[in-house]
């Protein structure tokens, strides 16, 4: 059962609810010419900044108003069609956007954090019990996310390629639907669906993406807001918040456990297994030659499995809050 505590201890869940949804008008008083900053929210719970930011007292003294998307391949359609400021979202979806002649936003920042919350699952009773059980199997996925790549590497790790499976692209809501319906035999998912699944479904988790994933996540600016030194500004007070919040729901993993919980709705021994399982804590850290890399050697795994073609990611990457991140970190 999940836990029946509300929310926030001190708040009623009504009352919680609505501390989330005034969190788009924190600091009105203090809005720019351009109105407030407009931030993604890319997934649930733990990846919820609003939550974090809630739960650790932080109030942003200017306005913020956040957007929700269950991925990150939607935040940069968003972003290049110039309805956020700021993104979230892992090393792939720009890969995809660089290959395309539209990419309004640059890459400011990088989010290190957990990739065994990644995760290809199979239903309660299946025969799959190896990656290289997967082939010929229908096996649901998110295009242009973690998803795409971390089930390539997979395959390709047990002398598999893409054209073995049966890969079938849809939206997290839509596959967590096909999946609880019996309609995938695997289904390659992030996040708390993962935990839902094995909650509700009995799913059982086949392989995390440990070893396939390089845990790097990545914050994005859309290039008319960097233009803007007021925007600017207020970019680089919320990545300083945004590492302040990370800090505390580490320092205070128990009672993060039991927001998140009852924020997403799962049982709080699924959200505590999650949070202890973690093949690192979240933490904001500055642009680096490493992380370039790395999203580099991403780029190059897709182009030569035919999906995208050759690009260089280093004209994606905006080094400005370097020394801002590098600060006690």
């Amino acid at each position: 059962m999940s836990s029946s505590r509300p929310l926030f201890p001190s708040l009623s869940r009504r009352a919680a609810l609505i501390g989330l949804g005034a969190m788009t008008l924190a600091g009105c008083h203090r809005r720019s010419g351009g109105g407030p900053l407009r931030v993604s929210i890319t997934g649930k719970g733990d990846a919820d900044a609003r939550l974090a930011f809630i739960s650790a007292g932080i109030k942003p003294d200017f306005a913020i108003r956040y957007s929700e998307f269950q991925a990150g391949n939607l935040v940069v359609e968003a972003l290049n069609g110039g309805s956020l400021d700021l993104g979230s979202m892992s090393e792939i979806p720009p890969i995809f956007a660089a290959a395309s002649p539209i990419h309004s936003f640059r890459q400011i920042a990088v989010l290190r954090g957990d990739v065994n919350s990644q995760a290809v699952l199979v239903p309660r009773g299946s025969s799959i019990r190896s990656l290289a059980d997967l082939k010929g199997k229908r096996v649901g996925y998110v295009r242009a996310t973690t998803t795409h790549y971390f089930l390539i590497r997979m395959l390709q790790s047990v002398g598999l390629g893409w054209r073995d499976i049966e890969p079938i692209a849809m939206n997290v809501s839509d596959g967590a639907a096909a999946f609880s319906q019996g309609a995938l035999d695997a289904w390659a998912i992030f996040g708390y669906p993962i935990q839902r699944a094995v909650a509700k479904d009995g799913a059982r988790v086949l392989k995390t993406a440990l070893g396939f994933l390089s845990g790097n996540y990545i914050v994005t600016a859309h290039e008319k807001a960097l233009e803007d030194p007021e925007r600017v500004a207020q970019i680089g007070s919320y990545l300083k918040l945004l590492r302040r919040a990370r800090d505390w729901t580490e320092a205070h993993r128990a009672e993060w456990a039991k927001i998140v919980a009852g924020a997403v709705g799962v049982p709080l021994p699924f959200v505590e297994d999650a949070l202890n399982h973690q093949s690192e804590p979240m933490k904001l850290v500055p642009v680096t030659d490493a992380a370039i890399r790395s999203q580099q050697q991403v780029a190059d795994t897709f182009a030569a499995a035919g999906l995208v073609p050759k690009v260089d990611v280093r004209p994606l990457w905006d080094t400005r809050f370097h020394d801002l991140l590098a600060q006690g970190a």
